[in-house]
């Protein structure tokens, strides 16, 4: 009969394996690393138990002998459980051979060891207080605003300067001087860069040895303010999935992205990063703590990232001007109690410093003053776009009152979307840092299906405005580490069943959710079509890497010389192209109530889902059972109190 200290130690094992690579490989979530290293303790102690407890049998009384039936039980017993095999898949002790059992342990050790490294080696051995860096944020076509850091106060004062990359002469134009930097902005400055050319080639320097390039946008009319490309994605986490071999603070999917813009031909070079939020994962895979000076330290850990010079076609990643919003990550997991309660001032001070000092304007009409105001919009080419804050000002979701943008954010945004674009500009763009689909079914209150009554008031305004102002509507949004392309049809123009279905190209407002840009994807499946509302488009759950690149150009169709403005969706996945979606926008033929044409794939390379799909599925259902289950035993259960009160 075997005894309850092997089941023990042999399970232990087995967790710490286990735990262990879900925790490095597949995802680096709160309970795993506890449990790895609670198993570890149950499993040493349980083998030096067993290692010195010697059964009696082992050893005959004195002046006695070992009957034939015993001899062959105990070779029985060595045989079955003392191969070198065994005690290395087990983690049980070798009776015969004490060196397997030693191997055994260390290998149990080191598995336990390679949690630890992930877990602290960043945090410990990379405080990044000297850090510094520089990067431009967002670029108008006359300005461009650089934030910087520079700790090193025998560096001041800074002078910025500026020159057109082109140039033969060398000659800088200085822009500014920083002459003080403390520890009140956490030794950041940001600078605009004014009196530029529109759609010219900059470099800037720093005193401190810091430089960089960067292109202003298109003069608006021109001709080349017809396109743009840009890029989006969400949710980066340094050494994931994890190797002993790399940098801790290595960021594989910006390298991925970098290469693969690198192959691009200059027509589709990107402006900009629209990032959309989880830029820092605070609480995972533990929270070290929630002052002002680790939320600090999180930002500059992935500043300091080598990753930022990777380079592809003599490009760095860190000269791609890069444009930010806030999730919950950045503060806490499922963040919803608004902007004054502990640890969100806290959680804002570096967002404020390292990301909205460089980011595009607040709205002309905000409806809040400009130092309260972290939603903002900007106009390059043919497009503008209203980058959402969904975290600041949400209350608690799945209520009949309940709000995710809060008052002054929804009047901004309604003005936004029923006032008329500069002639030009076919493409408003909307951006949330979750997705506006209810059809991810875990984790749907956190998003915008746990706030209904105000998404309808948003998609009624957008549908309006499409009728009205001949302009079509993007949403772009992330958080999910999946991608999904959704479409949400004009009630009024009544589509038919078929016209619906899951997996369908065609009319409506459409939303591209992508991420993470390097972090962990999920391996069950949550997102599906429920309903005629929000229609499923393509839904691609794998990959470490994802983002999308946005293309809007020009287009004259040959047959009839007519003109469009054209938006090609590109989803990578893992620095692979793997699927296109194009929509469209007539241009010349005056606004006025019609319809836009249908969305239509114009790639796609994804595999067709097998075996594993219904498995896949049916665990993300139990999922969604379980937790609606523990809801309403929760409601229950607070009833049940009310009641006995």
């Amino acid at each position: 009969m075997v005894s309850l200290r092997r089941v023990v130690a042999a399970t232990s094992s087995a967790t710490i394996r286990l735990f262990t690579f879900i925790f490095l490989r597949w995802i680096p979530g709160y309970p795993f690393a506890p449990i790895v290293f609670t198993s570890l303790v149950i499993y040493l102690s349980s083998l030096f138990s067993l290692a010195k407890d010697q059964p009696s049998g082992d050893r005959p009384e004195k002046g006695g002998k070992r009957s034939t039936k015993e001899r062959a039980k105990d070779l029985n017993s060595s045989d079955s459980g003392d191969s070198a095999l065994k005690t290395l898949l087990t983690g049980l002790p070798s009776k015969r051979s004490p060196i397997w059992t030693w191997i055994t342990a260390l290998i149990n050790v080191g598995v336990a060891l390679l949690a630890l490294d992930f877990l602290v080696r960043g945090f410990l051995v990379y405080p990044t207080n000297d850090v510094t860096f520089s990067r431009i944020g967002y670029v108008s076509p006359t300005t461009a605003k650089l934030v910087f850091r520079e700790p090193d106060t025998t560096q001041l004062p800074i002078v910025v300067s500026y020159q057109e990359a082109t140039q033969d002469n060398r000659r800088w134009i200085p822009e500014g001087t920083v002459y003080k930097l403390d520890n009140s902005t956490d030794f950041t400055a940001a600078v605009t860069l004014k009196n530029l050319k529109p759609g010219t080639h900059y470099r800037y320097s720093l005193s401190n040895n810091k430089t960089g390039n960067f292109v202003t946008s298109p003069r608006p009319g021109s001709a080349d303010a017809n396109k743009i490309s840009f890029v989006t994605s969400s949710c980066l986490k340094p050494n994931f999935p994890y190797s002993i071999l790399s940098h801790p603070l290595r960021v594989p999917g910006i390298e991925q992205m970098t290469e693969a813009l690198g192959k691009l031909p200059s027509l589709l070079k990107p402006s900009f990063m629209l990032f959309l939020g989880d830029f820092v994962y605070i609480d995972v895979p533990i929270r070290f703590g929630a002052s002002m000076d680790h939320y600090r330290s999180e930002y500059r850990r992935i500043y300091s990232s080598p990753s930022w010079s990777f380079s592809s076609g003599n490009t760095p990643a860190i000269d791609l001007p890069w444009i930010h919003t806030l999730d919950d990550h950045e503060i806490e997991n499922d963040w919803s109690k608004g902007n004054k309660t502990a640890p969100y001032p806290a959680a804002a001070d570096p967002y404020t410093h390292y990301h909205v000092s460089a980011n595009p304007p607040v709205p002309a009409k905000a409806f809040a003053h400009p130092d309260d105001v972290t939603y903002f919009s900007f106009v390059n080419g043919p497009a503008s776009f209203f980058m959402l804050d969904t975290r600041t000002y949400r209350s608690e979701p799945s209520k009949s009152n309940s709000t995710i943008l809060g008052v002054s954010q929804l009047q901004s945004l309604l003005y936004y979307i029923s006032t008329p674009e500069p002639a030009g500009v076919h493409w408003k763009i909307i951006s949330s840092s979750v997705p506006f689909t209810k059809n991810w079914h875990v984790g749907n209150a956190d998003t915008w299906g746990g706030y209904l009554n105000e998404r309808r008031t948003v998609f009624e305004a957008i549908w309006r405005a499409e009728r009205a102002l001949g302009i079509r509507f993007v949403l772009l949004s992330g958080d999910r580490h999946e991608f999904a392309a959704t479409r949400f049809p004009d009630p009024e123009l009544a589509l038919s069943s078929d016209e619906v279905q899951p997996d369908t190209a065609g009319l409506g407002v459409h939303e591209f959710s992508v991420g993470p840009l390097s972090m962990f994807y999920l391996p069950i499946r949550t997102y599906r079509q429920t309903d005629s509302e929000d229609v499923a488009v393509k839904y691609a759950p794998d990959g470490n890497s994802k983002f999308g690149l946005v293309d809007i150009a020009e287009e004259v169709d040959e047959k009839d010389s007519s003109r469009s403005s054209v938006l090609t969706y590109s989803l990578y996945v893992d620095g692979e192209v793997v699927w296109k979606y194009q929509l469209s926008v007539p241009v010349g033929r005056g606004t006025g109530a019609r319809t836009l044409p249908p969305g239509r794939v114009l790639v796609d390379m994804l595999t067709r889902e097998g075996w594993d799909v219904v498995f896949k599925t049916a665990i993300g259902t139990i999922e969604e059972i379980g937790k609606l289950a523990l809801e309403k035993t929760s409601v229950a259960y607070e009833e049940f109190l009310g009641r006995l009160q």
